[in-house]
């Protein structure tokens, strides 16, 4: 299978190995948003990680700076790993994130390092001002990863990535457009471990503050069944369907019980359909 990916890529004129990088402003987002794209493509051999740009160190109810910090971090390796896929937490205070200078550089940098094909991020019309300033962050990035003068220290790409955004429920100022559906279906399971590591959001702080904690299981295999049912699924709205209609056809779509969905970016490069099947090997040709 493998084999047959990298002969296709060839083709295809893309490199052996897609590289794809998210970029959350949490510990714990990217596994929501992508965590079923990172364990398909991970299956397929290609190379994902996920950032998250602020250390966490807010995110709970009853401990909080450096111990949650630490804490999150290793929450994180651990769901990397799970994933097979490398998991960096940059040291931002959470709740404090702004979009300056001193981030972007870094953020370029680090994209450039790992020689992105595809970058994922929040919109950036949400509700929590880290995914907001995660947003403009990484849009920010893009075309100045290829300008040399610009982070100097770290060589710029030779082209724009193409930019993405997670799905999300927010309208205003525009809803969101699923120009790209994947059914995780199968991989669905490997989603909700990766999230299961993420014990101090999923467990204990998000029920919490959204006020449903009593509801947790006390077990450990019966609260990652319950995770898999409250937390993990995605909406497949009826754009999210009809996006899967385009990518796989009415028949394979109808079947779909478990996706996730991405809007393309105007910042960074704008592929065409050809170019996300390529992006996207998952939605066969």
């Amino acid at each position: 299978m493998r084999l047959f990916v990298v002969l296709l890529l060839a083709a295809l004129c893309l490199p052996a190995q897609l590289r794809v990088i998210a970029i959350g402003a949490h510990p714990d987002d990217c596994d929501l948003g992508a965590g079923g794209l990172a364990a398909k493509l991970t299956a397929m051999g290609h190379k994902v990680k996920f950032v998250s740009v602020t250390n966490g160190d807010a995110g709970h109810q009853s401990m909080g700076g450096g111990a949650l910090a630490k804490r999150r971090r290793a929450e994180a390796q651990e769901s990397g790993r799970r994933l097979g896929i490398e998991y960096e937490v940059m040291d931002n205070h959470d709740g404090e994130l702004l979009p300056t200078l001193e981030i972007r550089l870094d953020l370029i940098r680090r994209i450039r390092q790992f020689g992105a094909d595809v970058v994922i991020s929040p919109r950036s019309n949400d509700y929590h001002p880290d995914h907001r300033n995660t947003s403009i962050l990484v849009q920010d990035t893009a075309y100045m990863l290829m300008v040399p003068n610009v982070a100097p220290d770290t060589p710029p790409l030779k082209k724009n990535p193409v930019f993405l955004h997670f799905q999300d429920r927010f309208k205003l100022p525009s809803p969101f457009r699923p120009d790209m559906a994947i059914d995780i279906t199968d991989v669905y399971s490997k989603k909700i471990d990766a999230m299961d590591a993420h014990v101090s959001q999923f467990y204990e702080w998000l029920p919490w503050i959204e006020g449903y904690l009593d509801e947790v299981p006390a077990g450990k295999e019966e609260r990652k069944k319950w995770l898999g049912g409250k937390r993990g699924a995605r909406p497949i709205t009826p754009a999210v369907r009809a996006a899967l209609e385009k990518w796989y056809g009415k028949e394979r779509a109808a079947k779909v019980q478990q996706a996730e969905a991405f809007e393309v970016s105007e910042y960074g490069g704008q592929p065409d359909e050809a170019t996300l099947r390529k992006l996207f090997p998952m939605v066969g040709n």
